[in-house]
C-alpha cells in the first residue's frame, strides 16, 4: 500500500456556530474562534531519515466582552461542557479587567464580517507518496554533497493543513483554510578550524502557500549542487573588507532588513508600550505618522495580504477585519502601522487588518504579516555596473537589533566584492551595520518587477506568552550607498 502525504488523524466533527449558540448568551458579545493545524515534518540530515512525524492540534478560543472588556479563555475540550466552562472563564476575566479598562472596546473592534479564503494550491497532498518525498530529500543531501570537504548535509520539508473557523455573536462568520509548505536545504563545509555553511536562501526564507508543487525537486536540485560548491568556496575565500562602502541587498536578505528594521518597528503594540519587557518597543513615536521621511523617495512598503501565495496571505485577521492591501510607506514617508483595531483606535491612526494570533490556545496580537518592499525600476545589472567598490550580500545567517529598533547589525552566508562595475571575488563572513532611519534613507537603488522574489518566515517571535507567527517578506534587490561593512575579524 501506498501512503501518501494526505495522512489525516480521525476526530470526531466540530460545528463552531452550534457551540456559539450555546454559549453566545453569557456575555455582551462572544466571538468563538476554532483553529485546526495538522502538521507533516520530514527531516533528512546527512542522506538518513531523521525526522518522519505528523502532528494535530486543534482547539477553540472563547472571547467574552462584558462592560467594554475582552476576556480570553481558550480549551481543547470540545464538549458542551467545555465551551461552557471556557466561556464562564473569558466572563470572569473581562470582569476583572473592565474595573481597570483604559480603553472599552465596542463592537466597531470586532466587526460583523462574513466571508471564506482558500490558500492557492495546484498539486494536493495525494500527488505525492512519502516514500517519494524521502527518497527526494535523500538524494538533495547526496547532490549537496560536492566534495569531501561538505561535512554535513540537510534536507528539511514542512507541510501544514491549518482551518480557521470565527463565529461572533454579532454576526461573523469566517472560514479560512491554509496549505503553508517550506523547505530548507544547507551544507556545512570544513577544512582544519575553517567551517562555512551555505543554504538555498537561508535558514527561513522558503515559505509559501502552495501545493506540491512548491516541490519542483528538479530545479530543487540544481540548486543544491551550487549551494554545496559555494559553501567550499566559502572556506578558502577572503574575509569581508572592514569599509564604508556601497552595499547590494539580495532579496533573501532583504527578508530580515524588512522584517526587523520596518516591521516591529511599526507594531502599534510597540509604539503605544504595552509590548516592552519581551520583545522590547519602537523608535517610532505617534506623530511621526504622516511626517517622519523613513527612507529615500524611492521607498515603497506596503502591507499586502492579497498576494498569491506568499506565506502570511489572508483575507480576514483574527477580530474580522477585512485584509487589504495599504501603504505603510510611501515615497519614504512613513504612513500607517500594523495592529488591532482597538490600538489605531487608542493611537487614533490609520492601521492594517494584522491583528493575529499564532493558534487557537493564544489571544489576537498586533503583528506583521506579508509586508513588502515594491519593485522599482533598477536591473540588477544596472546597480552593480554603477558600484566602483561595493558588496553583494545574500542569505541571513545572523541578526542583532536593539530594543528600539534602532541600531542593527546584520550577517549574512555569502558574498562577492563589487570592483568598477562588476561582481569579483568571493567574501567570507560578511557584516553590516547600521541605524534604521539613515540606513533605509541611503537607499539608491531598487530592483525592477524580474528581480522581486517572494519569501518568508514561520519562526516570527512576540507575546507574552510567547506566539510564533507566520510571515511573508517580497523585495528586490537594493542598493544602499556608503554603509558600513565588515567581516570575521571584527
Amino acid at each position: 500500500m501506498t501512503t501518501t502525504l494526505q495522512f489525516r488523524p480521525q476526530c470526531s466533527d466540530f460545528d463552531a456556530y452550534t457551540a456559539l449558540k450555546l454559549v453566545q448568551g453569557e456575555a455582551d458579545w462572544v466571538g468563538l474562534r476554532f483553529v485546526e493545524e495538522l502538521t507533516h515534518r520530514r527531516t533528512v540530515r546527512n542522506a538518513r531519515p531523521e525526522n518522519n512525524s505528523v502532528g494535530l492540534e486543534r482547539g477553540v478560543m472563547l472571547e467574552a466582552m462584558v462592560e467594554g472588556a475582552i476576556g480570553y479563555a481558550a480549551t481543547s475540550d470540545l464538549s458542551r461542557q467545555g465551551m461552557i466552562e471556557a466561556v464562564q472563564r473569558a466572563v470572569r476575566l473581562a470582569r476583572l479587567c473592565a474595573k481597570h479598562c483604559q480603553f472599552r472596546v465596542s463592537w466597531q473592534e470586532r466587526p460583523a464580517s462574513r466571508g471564506r479564503y482558500i490558500s492557492p494550491r495546484r498539486l494536493g497532498l495525494d500527488s505525492l507518496s512519502l516514500a517519494e518525498l524521502t527518497d527526494q530529500l535523500v538524494r538533495a543531501c547526496r547532490i549537496l554533497k560536492v566534495s569531501d570537504q561538505i561535512v554535513s548535509t540537510s534536507a528539511d520539508a514542512t507541510l501544514v493543513e491549518c482551518t480557521s473557523r470565527y463565529v461572533t455573536s454579532s454576526g461573523t462568520d469566517i472560514d479560512q483554510q491554509w496549505l503553508l509548505v517550506a523547505q530548507h536545504f544547507s551544507a556545512t563545509a570544513q577544512n582544519g578550524s575553517e567551517i562555512q555553511q551555505r543554504s538555498m536562501n537561508g535558514p527561513v526564507a522558503r515559505c509559501r502557500q502552495a501545493g506540491l508543487e512548491f516541490f519542483d525537486f528538479s530545479a530543487i536540485h540544481s540548486e543544491c549542487e551550487r549551494v554545496g560548491r559555494e559553501a567550499v568556496e566559502l572556506l578558502d575565500a577572503e574575509n569581508c573588507p572592514n569599509e564604508n562602502l556601497d552595499l547590494i541587498l539580495a532579496p533573501d536578505q532583504m527578508l530580515l532588513q524588512i522584517h526587523e528594521s520596518i516591521g516591529h518597528p511599526l507594531e502599534l503594540d510597540r509604539i503605544l508600550g504595552d509590548e516592552r519587557n519581551y520583545a522590547g518597543w519602537s523608535f517610532v513615536k505617534p506623530e511621526d505618522f504622516g511626517k517622519l521621511r523613513y527612507g529615500s523617495p524611492l521607498l515603497n512598503v506596503t502591507f499586502d495580504p492579497t498576494v498569491e501565495g506568499e506565506f502570511a496571505s489572508y483575507a480576514f485577521d483574527d477580530c474580522g477585519n477585512p485584509a487589504k492591501r495599504e501603504y505603510l510607506i510611501k515615497d519614504g514617508v512613513l504612513l500607517r502601522g500594523l495592529g488591532s483595531l482597538e490600538s489605531q483606535a487608542r493611537l487614533r491612526l490609520p492601521g492594517v487588518a494584522s491583528f493575529r494570533a499564532s493558534s487557537w490556545n493564544r489571544a489576537p496580537i498586533d503583528r506583521m504579516a506579508n509586508i513588502n518592499v515594491e519593485a522599482g525600476g533598477s536591473s540588477l545589472e544596472d546597480m552593480i555596473s554603477s558600484i566602483e567598490k561595493g558588496v553583494y550580500m545574500q542569505a541571513n545567517i545572523s541578526w542583532s537589533i536593539d530594543d528600539y529598533r534602532n541600531k542593527f547589525q546584520f550577517g549574512c552566508e555569502y558574498a562577492r566584492m563589487i570592483e568598477h562595475g562588476r561582481l569579483t571575488r568571493v567574501l567570507k563572513n560578511p557584516n553590516y551595520r547600521g541605524m534604521t532611519v539613515p540606513f533605509w534613507n541611503s537607499l539608491a537603488a531598487v530592483g525592477n518587477h524580474d528581480t522581486w522574489e517572494v519569501y518568508g518566515s514561520r519562526f516570527c517571535g512576540k507575546g507574552e506568552p510567547s506566539q510564533i507567527i507566520r510571515v511573508g517578506h517580497a523585495a528586490p534587490p537594493c542598493l544602499f550607498r556608503k554603509v558600513d561593512v565588515f567581516g570575521g575579524s571584527q
